[in-house]
């Protein structure tokens, strides 16, 4: 083995700083605003760059949040095996790491897309692994409502990358992840409330109690039914959009109301678990409904 090579194990610990399977969703979402973004199909060069562009300064967001909250993680069954909460990659190892990979996806989306989604991109990781992650994660309950909108930006980043613009549409599909996102990440912390009460974060099931978390929940899931469907109501999307936004979100409350009405951790888990597929569903149904739209 030589200097240079990296050993297998290294990589893998690398890889999960990135926090793949979030950045994936996130990136989906981006991608999808690519295709909507435009009537035809969106060029591939650019939609193949700002995807990695996109994707590396994700990675390099979630790489600061694993280094802010690595003593948090540590004391959290669910995060205690994340390679920093472990000390199996240093504080100047993993802020390298996230400059490097920041740094290049910032040179991607500059060079082979154009500056407007560099510095919108580039403002979403400020605003997640800054503004959220180390101000207003540890000081109010409000954390994820407040910082929701860096999560939300990846439909606005792929509509920029391939129209040069963000238009009232593209915030439209911004608007729809801001409103997912409490009941989606409420739904964990009160199953992971035993976890979330060892962190000392101020979440909401420990700081305001169960049923006033459930009752939230349940406000946010119908303020998202409703919000999903502006698409149709604004001419973005047509009848198939609005048929399976109908189904999904019905499904969705459904599982809102029986937390709100019969609470289990099973019910919240599940709940959890839908979320993701509601929204990569959701977004889906989009796509296909620009191309069939009737």
């Amino acid at each position: 083995m030589t200097a240079l090579t990296i050993p297998p194990n290294r990589i893998a610990q690398y890889w999960a700083l990135t926090k793949p399977r979030v950045t994936q969703l996130a990136v989906f979402c981006a991608v999808i605003g690519m295709f909507l973004s435009t009537p035809g199909l969106p060029d591939w060069q650019r939609v193949i760059s700002a995807t990695i562009g996109i994707w590396l300064l994700a990675g390099a967001a979630f790489a600061v949040n694993c280094l802010v909250e690595r003593e948090i993680d540590s004391r959290m069954a669910r995060t205690a095996r994340r390679p920093m909460a472990r000390g199996e990659i240093t504080v100047p190892q993993t802020l390298v790491f996230s400059g490097v990979i920041g740094g290049l996806g910032m040179w991607v989306l500059y060079n082979f897309v154009n500056p407007l989604t560099m510095w919108l991109t580039f403002a979403t990781f400020v605003g997640y692994a800054i503004i959220y992650t180390i101000i207003l994660k540890p000081a109010t309950p409000q954390n994820i409502v407040i910082g929701g909108l860096a999560g939300a930006m990846p439909p606005a980043l792929g509509w920029a990358a391939i129209a040069n613009d963000v238009p009232m549409q593209a915030w439209l599909l911004v608007m729809i992840i801001f409103v997912w996102t409490p009941p989606h990440f409420w739904a964990l912390a009160m199953y992971r409330r035993d976890d979330y009460a060892k962190s000392g974060l101020p979440m909401l099931p420990i700081t305001h109690g169960m049923k006033f978390t459930q009752f939230q929940i349940l406000l946010y899931t119908i303020a998202l039914v409703a919000t999903t469907m502006l698409p149709f109501a604004v001419g973005m999307s047509g009848l198939i959009y609005l048929a399976c936004a109908a189904v999904l979100g019905l499904i969705f409350l459904w599982y809102a109301w029986q937390i709100y009405r019969h609470y289990t951790d099973l019910i919240a888990r599940k709940t959890f678990a839908y979320s993701i597929v509601y929204l990569s569903l959701l977004f889906a149904a989009l796509l296909v409904d620009h191309y069939l739209k009737f």
